[in-house]
């Protein structure tokens, strides 16, 4: 569905064993231009050469997200508004035996050791059933304190245990 956001998120233990060694990973740096009540954001993204301006708005399983790519200029110009709302992380593409995109980002920075895998699904009720692999951890999909825009400004939440 354009304009919509279907995700799951969980947190992963420890580094996943690949079978061939690890894809090269995206580098990403994301800021925080807006933080709003309820789970609304705005947020200025570089992934490798690419920028973008992103709105996601609500909370939970299902949110609205639209998307416009930025030149790298327009991405300069508005970095510095980020200031005190930022993040880095690797993210690694992997696929699931059912074809599923696995993004997996190895957070650096004051967030390193945190890892979290994000799958987006075409609809919630795939996105319910959808079976976890066995080196995914705990599922936090609804937890706020791990939505990119809280780690962003708080930093690691208090560890949780499945």
């Amino acid at each position: 569905m354009p304009g919509v956001e279907i995700e799951r998120k969980w947190l992963v233990p420890e580094r996943p064993p690949f079978a061939l060694g690890p894809p090269p990973p995206d580098g990403i740096q994301q800021g925080y231009l807006t933080i709003g009540v309820g789970g609304d954001e705005t947020r200025v993204r570089r992934r490798g050469e690419r920028c973008f301006l992103t709105v996601k708005a609500g909370a939970g399983l299902v949110r609205s997200e639209y998307e416009v790519e930025l030149s790298r200029e327009q991405f300069e110009a508005l970095w510095p508004a980020t200031e005190g709302k930022r993040l880095e992380k690797q993210r690694y593409k992997l696929q699931t035996d059912d074809g599923h995109l696995i993004e997996l980002d190895v957070y650096e920075g004051d967030l390193a050791g945190l890892i979290v895998a994000e799958i987006e699904f075409d609809d919630p009720w795939r996105a319910t059933a959808f079976v976890a692999p066995y080196w995914f951890g705990l599922d936090v999909t609804d937890d706020p304190a791990y939505k990119n825009q809280r780690l962003a400004v708080d930093g690691l939440p208090a560890p949780k245990s499945p």
